[in-house]
């Protein structure tokens, strides 16, 4: 929260220069995985460019593309794809979209270091959270309720964990919380709860367990804190952290856009926790004009 004050006060203290007019500022919203690391792009790039106005504002990654199909912000942030019938939508209201990877996340479940349990498959951690596994003792940890915690469902990565590990509904006993750092002080404080984060919530790790994961019973396990598990695809959890942008991607925009992909954006990326894009998301990004 002191990030996004921070941020904003300075945007704010952009906005009225010693001439009395005002002007214009970039508008970021979206998910709640990628605020804090664009909050610190978004820091150093005004530092690095004066007179440079940007706001970001959170609120989930449903929400950052809903402003930006109204035409309510300039750049959506996401922690998934958007789905077809946004891009329909967007489409419809004269949004040509078009999508930049900034960003690798290897989503983090969390758990108390109280628990035992340090390690789990996809398809255990999929029936934990749709609430067939109900207690620690079924999977090798103490005999105790399994307490859940999740994101609300306009979260990016309430669906791309529903989608990628769940493959179904969620249970009903999930407590909905509205962001990273609820889950993360919600599992700290909780010897039974286990939830699921961006990594960038996790790097120091201190006060939680970052479990290891395989992508199937018996397989290899690996972690989200090594960054050659995540890049290599050993992890199964990685996802891509994107921004959405309208139409040809030009002016302050476009600068913005260049310098989160630069090497000092990307090395922000590596500093607030996250991993620099692949060759690959490169070649795609060049598609965007970036």
């Amino acid at each position: 929260m002191n990030k996004v004050i921070r941020t904003l006060v300075l945007g704010l203290a952009l906005i009225w220069p010693a001439h009395g007019q005002a002007a214009e500022m970039l508008q970021i919203k979206g998910s709640d995985t990628l605020i804090n690391l664009v909050q610190k792009l978004a820091e150093e790039y005004m530092t690095e460019n004066p007179g440079a106005q940007i706001a970001v504002t959170g609120g989930g990654s449903g929400t950052g593309i809903a402003a930006l199909i109204n035409k309510k912000c300039d750049i959506a942030n996401s922690s998934r794809q958007m789905k077809s019938k946004e891009v329909d939508a967007a489409l419809k209201n004269g949004v040509e979209v078009k999508r930049v990877i900034i960003a690798i996340d290897g989503l983090g479940v969390i758990t108390n270091p109280r628990n035992p349990v340090t390690r789990l498959s996809v398809d255990e951690i999929g029936a934990i959270f749709r609430g067939e596994i109900t207690n620690w003792k079924d999977i090798g940890g103490n005999d105790g309720p399994i307490t859940l915690y999740g994101r609300q469902s306009n979260s990016g990565t309430f669906a791309f964990f529903q989608d990628s590990v769940l493959k179904a509904d969620y249970s009903q006993k999930m407590n909905h919380m509205n962001g990273n750092a609820q889950i993360v002080e919600a599992v700290k404080q909780d010897v039974s709860g286990i939830g699921y984060v961006g990594v960038g919530y996790v790097k120091d790790a201190e006060g939680l367990t970052v479990l290891k994961v395989a992508a199937k019973s018996g397989g290899d396990y690996a972690s989200p804190l090594n960054a050659m598990d995540v890049k290599s695809g050993k992890y199964p959890l990685a996802r891509p952290l994107n921004q959405y942008v309208s139409g040809s991607v030009q002016g302050d925009v476009k600068k913005f856009l260049e310098y989160e992909l630069s090497s000092r954006g990307q090395q922000i990326v590596e500093e607030e926790g996250f991993f620099p894009i692949s060759s690959e998301y490169k070649d795609y990004n060049k598609k965007a004009g970036l």
